[in-house]
């Protein structure tokens, strides 16, 4: 007990809490972990435990803050976790943008039901389709990689000394408008193919203005988008993963 009482001095208690913040900033922040399904006493007491695990392996070094300088650098800690996490947020937007751009090809926009990890209406197809992203981050060791980049920070970035530079705007930047470039590629092969099948009921009801799109049209082109996206949805996959890691490999070097 007194050796508990004598480690409580003003830099152990003062790391301790910086290091508090850092895992805050990134179960507040990062995919998957900012989940409405998780309430907020998990991710606290995760945060926790966490940070009295992690915190023998930090490096310590004088504490000479400021309480100006404290507050500053607790919120750079926060900061640290929200601008790591845009990097894979982008990532995850781009295949939320390919599902909506999906469903919306399919025509099954209003085919919504309530998203649980979201908290709002999205179409359902979109939603089998995050889902499976989350399952293969999940299977891939997302989390494992999250800790190992935390890891990562404790000898790049010292408690309290996050500074958010050019080369990381620059990257986010960059990430942002490549969203919807990525996300369209992965729904490409889709919504050719619902193009395709347009212009071809279009044809038919010009040569044969008899033919009712409505009772046969809609039916055929939703069944030819779900037999595509049972086809394409592993390269969907396999681009999503290679992205999730060029992510982790850009986080490494920029933090």
């Amino acid at each position: 007990m007194m050796e508990l009482l004598s480690s409580l001095t003003d830099g152990n208690v003062g790391f301790f809490f910086l290091l508090l913040l850092r895992f805050g900033g990134i179960f507040a922040f990062f995919p998957f972990f900012d989940s409405t399904l998780i309430p907020v006493s998990v991710r606290g007491a995760f945060t926790f435990f966490m940070t009295i695990l992690f915190y023998p392996t930090i490096p310590h070094a004088t504490f000479n803050f400021t309480l100006e300088e404290y507050l500053l650098a607790g919120a750079m800690e926060l900061m640290l976790g929200f601008v790591a996490s845009l990097g894979l947020q982008i990532v995850f937007g781009a295949i939320a943008f390919a599902g909506d751009s999906i469903s919306f090809s399919m025509g099954l926009t209003m085919a919504s039901a309530y998203d649980p990890i979201s908290g709002s209406q999205k179409p359902i197809v979109g939603q089998v389709i995050a889902i499976l992203a989350i399952v293969l981050a999940l299977s891939v060791n997302f989390h494992h990689f999250l800790l190992m980049f935390v890891s990562h920070t404790f000898s790049s970035i010292p408690l309290g000394g996050f500074v958010l530079n050019q080369d990381m705007m620059n990257y986010l930047i960059k990430a942002f408008g490549d969203m919807f470039l990525i996300g369209f590629a992965m729904a490409f092969p889709i919504l050719a193919l619902v193009l395709l099948s347009d212009i071809i009921f279009g044809m038919i009801m010009k040569t044969h203005p008899q033919f009712n799109l409505l009772a046969i049209g809609f039916p055929v082109k939703i069944v030819i988008a779900l037999v595509v996206i049972i086809l394409v949805i592993p390269a969907i996959m396999m681009r999503f993963k290679n992205e999730l890691n060029a992510v982790f490999l850009a986080l490494n070097k920029l933090f």
